[in-house]
């Protein structure tokens, strides 16, 4: 987990959800998102976060990488903010395995 001792404890928790997801691709995708973003979400945007990270690996990982759309269901502000981040050239490959 990279280093959050300056992080209260529901954005630790939060990091660390996002970053052991199950998938690599997950991981790498949401774990991403949220350790660049973390220390700057307003409560409200941790709770947004929170209801994402309540969907399903699968689910997001294609949502996020742009292979289905995201449903009409599932649709928030945050869910597209990570979509748009997730979609740019090189966003979720490893430090180092840029080609």
């Amino acid at each position: 987990m990279p280093d959050t001792p300056d992080l209260d404890s529901r954005r630790r928790r939060l990091v660390f959800r996002a970053l052991h997801r199950g998938t690599k691709e997950a991981d790498l995708m949401i774990g991403g998102f949220v350790t660049r973003n973390i220390a700057a979400f307003s409560e409200a945007e941790l709770d947004e976060i929170e209801a994402v990270l309540e969907h399903w690996d699968v689910d997001l990982a294609d949502w996020l990488s742009g292979r289905r759309p995201i449903p009409p269901e599932a649709d928030t502000p945050m869910l597209r903010r990570m979509a748009a981040e997730c979609g740019q050239k090189g966003f979720g490959v490893p430090p180092g395995a840029e080609r």
